[in-house]
């Protein structure tokens, strides 16, 4: 999700992205079609930011939308954490629309509270608190040094960022090689969308400001390790048709198409490509299709 506000959304760095704001205004369709995150990838991400294993630990899930990625964090909560032997995880989900994080709160999961925040403004997040800052499916929507500043804040000394994506190949940067013929019309249509606000994680934009700290030569001005380290983990998912389209959707340029005209065309073009797809299909009349979960990780200095 994106970074968030209790204020009317404007668009910029300073409240919701009005994209954000208005493009994930169907909550409970984002949670029921968006996918969790495989587990492997999410035992390796929080080993990496230490919070894995036995012990108390703090962790902040950064716009955490309807709380795909909270659920796994409070999963994690095991018998004996108040002795030391479990692995007891405390979590502050931040979340800024309003409808998403409802549908968080509404699933009641242990340890963890909902609030409303910004990524440029924690508010209720102590200096220091946190071991971990996880920020799934959204850092491309605060992928600037104003973020940054406030997570640092919020991180005890050598904590540490999280960023993780699940990527469909259809919804990929230009660049990365699909696996079919039919993913790769299908991500040039969701490619040739109209920009309306934040770069998303198909412009591959993301890693500049890491690039940009890696750049920086005054040390007060430095506030995370770099290289950023990263990974990544293939999946495949079946889905029907209509399912598929409910799952491309909730993508917010593709949610917010104009009623009509530029909607109808999109999924006229949708159908054609589904029509003509290559790749497998099985006797349930789903389809496969590919991706890759994408998660990076970074100290606090």
């Amino acid at each position: 999700m994106a970074s968030s506000s209790s204020a009317t959304p404007t668009a910029g760095v300073a409240g919701v992205d009005q994209a954000a704001a208005k493009g994930f205004d169907d909550a409970a369709a984002y949670d029921l079609h968006r996918p969790s995150y495989p587990p492997r990838a999410v035992d390796a991400l929080l080993a990496h930011l230490g919070v894995a294993g036995a012990g108390a630990h703090r962790v902040v899930d950064l716009a955490a939308g309807t709380g795909k990625f909270t659920e796994l964090l409070a999963a994690r909560r095991r018998e004996g954490e108040g002795d030391g032997e479990g692995e007891g995880l405390e979590v502050v989900a931040v979340e800024p629309v309003a409808k998403m994080r409802r549908e968080l709160e509404a699933k009641r999961l242990a340890g963890v509270t909902a609030r409303d925040g910004l990524a440029t403004r924690m508010e209720g997040v102590e200096d220091g608190w946190a071991d971990a800052v996880v920020a799934a499916q959204s850092f491309h929507w605060f992928a600037h040094e104003e973020a940054l500043r406030e997570i640092r804040r919020v991180l005890k000394p050598g904590g540490k960022l999280g960023v993780i994506w699940n990527i469909e190949e259809y919804n990929q940067p230009r660049g990365w090689k699909t696996s079919t013929r039919w993913e790769r019309e299908l991500n040039e249509l969701i490619l040739a969308l109209p920009a309306d606000g934040p770069p998303r994680f198909r412009d591959d934009k993301w890693r500049e400001v890491f690039e940009r700290q890696a750049a920086e030569r005054d040390e007060e001005k430095r506030l995370v390790s770099t290289p950023i380290a990263e990974e990544r983990l293939p999946f495949t998912v079946w889905r029907t048709r209509e399912l598929l389209w409910d799952r491309v959707n909730t993508l917010s340029q593709v949610y917010m198409l104009e009623r009509g005209g530029p909607r109808e065309a999109f999924r006229a073009r949708f159908d054609e490509i589904l029509d003509g797809a290559d790749g497998s299909w099985n006797d349930e009349g789903e389809i496969e299709f590919h991706g890759t979960t994408v998660y990076a990780w970074t100290t606090r200095l």
